[in-house]
């Protein structure tokens, strides 16, 4: 079986691993199709195309979308099917997400203190995040600053969703991601519908998705089975994600690339629809 990982970040959003290093890491696994998929940010994806030319990977060009759905942080992972990733107006509107993103930081910096008596620095934050600003560099950040608390624990009870110094991402409606995804030439696929809780997935249908991660590290088997039928019903692409992070040692959420297995058949669906076969 052909090896791919349609979920991966960089430290050009919150992974740990360079996309030089990503590669690497990929290669070393024997993955063959690898997608990077930062956060509201395509500034990885030369890098790693420079670097997969050294090996025998196919680079995806991709994106993790943040959304919004009844008031829940939805991600939307996009591939590209061309350079159009690279179009100034997607950029801008990124640049955009991206300034919204450091204002939120600087809020949960301070909400840190304000509920937890945790002062960390912001300017540290900042420097942590190479293009985009994420909840893993104010974790980082925490333990870093000396606070014994673990990865998991600062987020179940810190900066995770409805905790007290949590703040939502953006404003971006997940059909208007879904629309904009397609409007620069990428198919939009549903992340993680796992870890949704506030809608069921039946209700981003007339969002003309293009499919779901119905293969993810968080999964259990029920999930998937599940997951796998509901893309059969509606005709869904299917993909498969590690969400690899980097973070091998502190982050137990992620798994490592190339850790879950697409089945060729559904591998190649989407290859063809990427002109990539």
């Amino acid at each position: 079986m052909l090896k791919s990982d349609f979920h991966v970040h960089t430290t050009s959003s919150d992974g740990v691993l360079s996309p030089t290093e990503v590669v690497r890491r990929a290669a070393k696994n024997g993955v063959k199709y690898l997608a990077i998929t930062d956060h509201d940010t395509v500034l990885g994806i030369d890098e790693a195309l420079k670097e997969a030319k050294k090996y025998s990977i196919t680079i995806i060009p991709g994106i993790e979308l943040s959304t919004n759905f009844k008031n829940e942080s939805i991600h939307v992972l996009g591939f590209f099917k061309d350079e159009s990733y690279k179009n100034p107006e997607l950029i801008e509107i990124l640049n955009e997400i991206k300034t919204r993103r450091i204002k939120r930081a600087k809020e949960m910096v301070k909400k840190l203190e304000e509920h937890f008596k945790i002062k960390i620095s912001f300017d540290n934050v900042l420097k942590r995040g190479k293009d985009v600003v994420a909840r893993p560099h104010i974790a980082k950040e925490i333990i870093d600053s000396g606070y014994d608390y673990s990865f998991d624990h600062i987020f179940d009870n810190f900066i995770g969703k409805d905790m007290p110094a949590y703040v939502p991402t953006n404003k971006l409606s997940t059909e208007d991601g879904v629309k904009l995804l397609h409007k620069f030439n990428a198919i939009a696929i549903l992340a993680h519908p796992v870890l949704i809780k506030n809608s069921n997935i039946e209700e981003f249908l007339p969002f003309k998705l293009d499919g779901i991660e119905a293969i993810y590290y968080q999964n259990k088997s029920e999930d998937e089975k599940h997951f796998l039928e509901f893309a059969k019903i509606h005709n869904l692409l299917i993909t498969a994600g590690s969400d690899c992070h980097g973070d091998f040692k502190n982050d137990a959420r992620h798994g490592d690339i190339g850790d879950m297995k697409l089945p060729e058949k559904d591998l190649e669906k989407i290859l063809n629809i990427l002109n990539l076969l």
